[in-house]
């Protein structure tokens, strides 16, 4: 029901936007979030919007760097991530639910499959 796209190998300070495509009837009222996984580590939250668009949340580290859209008459959400970091480099999946509260511990019931995202120094 969830398909990111745009990943790629980047230099650092370049720019990527990811898309996640949903083919969720209910996508219109699911708050919408994309997290992001390195190799060895936790999966963490990166960023959130809620189902209306008006109003989004980001982890401290992206905060200014990295944005998140969604167009809903398409039932597409998007992170622009800019200023890039070797750090960035992970993998990026999209995640949504009717409930904000489950959105940042990442207790959500949708979840796409992800896309690689590399950064080199």
């Amino acid at each position: 029901p969830l398909v990111e796209s745009g990943g790629g190998l980047v230099q650092a300070g370049d720019s990527l936007r990811l898309s996640c495509a949903a083919s969720i009837p209910t996508f219109t009222d699911l708050n919408m979030a994309w997290f992001r996984q390195a190799p060895g580590k936790e999966r963490e939250f990166v960023a959130a919007i809620d189902w209306s668009g008006t109003n989004d949340y980001y982890e401290h580290s992206v905060k200014g760097r990295f944005f998140i859209s969604r167009d809903n008459n398409n039932y597409m959400v998007y992170l622009q991530m800019n200023s890039l970091k070797p750090e960035d480099t992970a993998t990026y999946y999209c995640t949504g639910d009717l409930n904000w509260g489950r959105i940042v511990p990442g207790a959500t019931e949708y979840w796409g499959q992800g896309t690689q995202v590399t950064v080199s120094s």
